[in-house]
C-alpha cells in the first residue's frame, strides 16, 4: 500500500469521525454550540428528532427544540424521508426544511446552509448515522453530533449501514 493510499484511507476515517457523541438529541449542550458560534443547526429527522416511522413527537426533544428556538437557534432538516414527512415535522417544530435530499452528498447540506444563511463557522449536523449525516456534515468541515438513534425499528438499509458504522466508529450500544 502506497503512502498516497495509506493518507487517502486516514482522511475519509476522519470524516466518519463526529466532533461530538450524545445519547439523545436532548443531550445536546445548546449553551456550548453557542460558545463555538454555532447558531445554526442542519438536523435529521427520523431516529434523530422522532422515531422511525411514526408520527408522534417525544416531548422532551420538542422542548429541546424550543428552548433552542428562545436562544436563537435556527433549525433546518435534511433528511432522506418522504418530503412529505419531512415538511410536516418541519411545520410541527418551526424548522426550515431543505429543498435538496441525498445525504450524504454535500449539495443536500449547502441547501440547509443556504436556507440558514450559514456557513462552516457557525452550523452544526446533528443525526444518528455515520455515513449520512457526519459524512455530509464533515466534508463540508461543520462541526458534527452524531446522537443515538431514538429506536431501533429502522429502514431495512439503515441496518445494514448500522453493521458497518460499528468497524469505524466504537458507539455505545442501543
Amino acid at each position: 500500500m502506497g503512502h498516497d493510499t495509506i493518507l487517502e484511507g486516514i482522511g475519509m476515517f476522519r470524516r466518519l469521525k463526529p466532533d461530538q457523541m450524545v445519547e439523545c438529541v436532548c443531550n445536546v449542550r445548546l449553551e456550548e454550540l453557542m460558545r463555538r458560534g454555532i447558531f445554526n443547526i442542519i438536523i435529521d429527522l427520523d431516529n434523530t428528532l422522532i422515531p422511525w416511522g411514526e408520527d408522534q413527537i417525544i416531548p422532551e426533544v420538542y422542548q429541546w427544540v424550543k428552548a433552542g428556538h428562545e436562544m436563537g437557534f435556527k433549525f433546518c432538516i435534511v433528511s432522506n424521508s418522504s418530503f412529505k414527512r419531512i415538511r410536516y415535522f418541519a411545520s410541527k417544530f418551526g424548522m426550515l426544511v431543505a429543498p435538496k435530499r441525498g445525504k450524504p452528498l454535500s449539495r443536500a447540506f449547502k441547501s440547509a446552509m443556504v436556507k440558514l444563511d450559514g456557513n462552516q463557522h457557525n452550523t452544526a449536523v446533528i443525526g444518528d448515522q455515520i455515513f449520512t449525516d457526519i459524512l455530509g456534515g464533515n466534508r463540508l468541515n461543520l462541526y458534527t453530533i452524531l446522537v443515538e438513534p431514538i429506536s431501533k425499528k429502522e429502514f431495512i438499509g439503515t441496518r445494514v449501514m448500522r453493521f458497518l458504522e460499528k468497524t469505524v466508529a466504537k458507539r455505545r450500544k442501543p
